[in-house]
């Protein structure tokens, strides 16, 4: 892939985001009217751990493109593995966070749905540079929804939304405007937005070098077989790092702070379930 089509393909992905996250196209203008650029620190995809869609092919036009991968992430209570790519040869491009889920330690009929949601995916869109904000594949019900609800609000957001991005993140370090992530949670809050405040408005700590907080999810609607829903979309993410001993600033993640984020459990106005 060029980098034209890198970019193209990465700017594909942020209009499809906000589709599904109104507020973050706001917020983005408010930074942008008070910073020359706003550098986006990662992006975060989600995916299922089935060969056909795993994070080896999530990851393929990335790849193709020149990213590396650079870490790999736990979350055994979410029955979650992620990995994170960078760009070695351009600073400036978020890195790509994709985290998968273990389908098989999920009960035999969320399983199964799962199996059939992914059967419907024809094999050669899979390997297209733009399945990864391609959407949703298959045909579900709002009541299969809320049956993997209640065993995993991973699957049941990826059942509904299918391939797009979770989420875009602000990477704090480079705004002029606001120098910390508590300058940034106060300005978006004085701005009448809502912030995940699920284990505190903060994830992360100096000490783990990397701090993290988000907005909450605006409902969506979302049509179903049988009927249209407004459910929790996508969330706005904010992140800053610190400088590791060796004087380089740390590019990984926390992975006790992204489960934190995402066993979030409030919505924006409706203090029900977040993704």
């Amino acid at each position: 892939m060029t980098t034209d089509a890198l970019h193209s393909l990465l700017d594909a992905m942020w209009q499809d985001y906000l589709k599904i996250n109104p507020d973050a196209r706001r917020i983005h203008q408010l930074f942008a009217e008070r910073n020359d650029t706003i550098v986006n620190d990662h992006i975060a995809l989600r995916t299922f751990d089935l060969p056909k869609v795993n994070i080896r092919a999530l990851s393929a036009p990335f790849v193709r493109a020149g990213y590396k991968p650079k870490g790999e992430y736990f979350f055994p209570t979410k029955k979650l593995f992620a990995e994170h790519f960078e760009h070695p040869d351009d600073p400036t491009l978020p890195k790509i966070f994709i985290s998968e889920l273990h389908v098989d330690q999920l009960s035999e009929s969320a399983s199964e749905m799962i199996h059939q949601f992914v059967s419907q995916i024809p094999d050669e869109r899979v390997g297209q540079d733009d399945f990864c904000y391609s959407g949703r594949h298959w045909t579900l019900s709002f009541d299969t929804y809320r049956q993997l609800l209640d065993e995993s609000e991973y699957a049941a957001w990826l059942s509904a939304f299918g391939y797009r991005p979770n989420h875009f993140t602000i990477f704090v370090n480079a705004l002029q405007s606001h120098h910390s992530i508590d300058q940034v949670n106060d300005f978006l809050l004085e701005q009448g937005f809502q912030l995940n405040a699920s284990g505190g408005l903060v994830k992360g700590s100096p000490d783990e070098f990397l701090e993290q907080s988000s907005t909450l999810a605006n409902l969506i609607e979302v049509p179903f077989s049988d009927r249209t829903v407004q459910i929790p979309g996508c969330y706005y993410e904010f992140a800053q790092r610190y400088v590791l001993p060796d004087g380089h600033l740390y590019q990984g993640f926390v992975a006790a702070s992204a489960d934190r984020i995402f066993e979030s459990t409030d919505v924006k106005g409706t203090g029900g379930h977040d993704h």
